[in-house]
């Protein structure tokens, strides 16, 4: 198998992902990070010593075949697109654009490129969304007419402080008061939502609009979100004429991931405890010959691959193993990979249009192909956004369906009582978070 050379830019979520790379024939070369101390957490794995580099200049300079970029979840374009100049292949692992000039600015990259774009995005790559999409693709549901994607990841507004491994954990992923999560608007974190239901029926967003819910955390808690909005409900027109209902990142209820796919002869959708398990269900008359009207099960796709030894060790029901190797693969052989730069800043387009939508009250916005010139004509100066760069760039539009909430002083002592407690090492002597 010919080793492909990797540099991990971003080391907190970067590390999630090292067994994967090696156990697909990856070599990691060089990290990079402004965190010196989450360097060990990468060697622990690796079992030698990596080339460390704070300056991504410099880091890039490093002989590798691609770049997993796994840094902040707003600052991917930029560095993609510095890569892509220089020929190297973009792995991003989070939404590729934050605002629709740096979706202009990476399509254009990207073709212009010898290199090749890649969403590293793991949600499409779970076995039950790999079964759905293996059933609509064989054509026993029908034609599309609607699919319902939710990502939905609530959690208490106050720290578990009797779990220090899960609190040290937490507080790592927030640097500061102007920290992409404390400005992130519910509709931005998409991918989980919409990528699967694009990966499995091949259907593009074309319009949407969408609502949120405003219910801000209480004044007293841990929380210091400028986000009051505790989900957004997104709706799209697509391609083919079926419409999609989806979430960003939702807070609604109970912890759950859940998909349903309905066509013209049927419907399939996964289980909303966790399980894997999904449902297929056929209208009486189109029920295929020598199947149930209607079936409960378990995929087995995982079990009997090659790789089940390690898709079962990493993460996400093992889609972190399998998304990795579509790519590796997609190198290797030079074969198309469908979550492109096209795939992805669809999907982008579509968290920030939905944003607007909310912002002014439910308006519609069509979402743009960027294969046309005409539509990356239309938006290629347009740089709204919610969040602040690491360059000093900040907000120009509010991230909050309510622009005048602010979080409480008291959630703002809160939150920097916590941050001098994990800045001080005072949970340095927990378990290792990355595991």
């Amino acid at each position: 198998m010919e080793k492909i050379r990797i540099g991990i830019f971003g080391l907190n979520r970067g590390c999630f992902n090292v067994k994967s790379i090696l156990w697909n024939g990856g070599e990691i070369v060089a990290i990079c990070d402004k965190n010196r101390r989450l360097r060990k957490d990468i060697e622990e794995i690796t079992g030698h010593e990596i080339p460390f580099f704070e300056d991504f200049d410099e880091f890039i300079k490093t002989p590798m075949d691609c770049v997993l970029l796994t840094n902040y979840f707003h600052e991917h374009a930029p560095y993609a697109i510095r890569c892509l100049e220089m020929g190297i292949n973009v792995i991003s692992e989070c939404t590729s654009n934050s605002t629709m000039a740096e979706g202009v600015a990476l399509v254009r990259a990207a073709e212009k490129s010898k290199a090749r774009y890649f969403l590293a995005e793991n949600y499409p790559f779970m076995q039950s969304c790999c079964e759905m999409r293996r059933v609509y693709r064989e054509g026993s549901l029908g034609k599309l007419m609607f699919a319902e994607g939710e990502y939905n990841h609530p959690g208490s507004p106050y720290y578990n402080t009797s779990d220090l491994s899960g609190l040290k954990y937490t507080i790592s992923l927030f640097d500061n008061e102007k920290h992409w999560r404390n400005h992130l608007p519910a509709t931005y974190y998409i991918t989980h939502s919409l990528a699967p239901l694009m990966y499995m029926t091949g259907a593009f967003p074309k319009r949407v609009c969408a609502f949120a819910t405003f219910m801000p955390e209480p004044a007293d808690s841990d929380s210091y979100s400028y986000n009051g909005d505790k989900n957004a409900i997104i709706m799209t027109q697509n391609d083919d004429g079926s419409v999609y209902r989806i979430t960003g990142c939702a807070s609604f209820g109970a912890r759950e991931d859940s998909y349903r796919i309905c066509g013209t002869k049927g419907q399939m959708e996964t289980m909303r405890d966790r399980s894997e398990k999904v449902m297929l269900n056929y209208n009486s008359w189109d029920t295929p010959k020598e199947s149930e009207k209607s079936r409960c099960y378990f995929p087995e796709i995982f079990e009997k691959d090659k790789d089940s030894e390690y898709i079962m060790q990493t993460g996400h029901s093992g889609s972190d193993f399998v998304v990795i190797r579509e790519i590796f693969d997609s190198i290797r052989n030079n074969t198309p990979f469908e979550l492109d730069e096209y795939f992805a800043t669809s999907m982008a387009s579509v968290a920030i249009l939905a944003h607007r939508s909310i912002l002014y009250g439910g308006k519609h916005y069509d979402i743009p192909d960027f294969r046309l010139e005409s539509d990356r004509e239309k938006w290629e100066n347009d740089h709204q956004s919610p969040f602040y760069y690491s360059d000093g760039r900040e907000p120009n539009i509010p991230c909050c369906s309510h622009p005048e909430y602010r979080p409480s002083k008291q959630q703002k002592e809160n939150f920097e009582k916590w941050r001098r407690k994990y800045e001080n090492g005072e949970f340095d002597d927990v378990d290792n978070i990355k595991g």
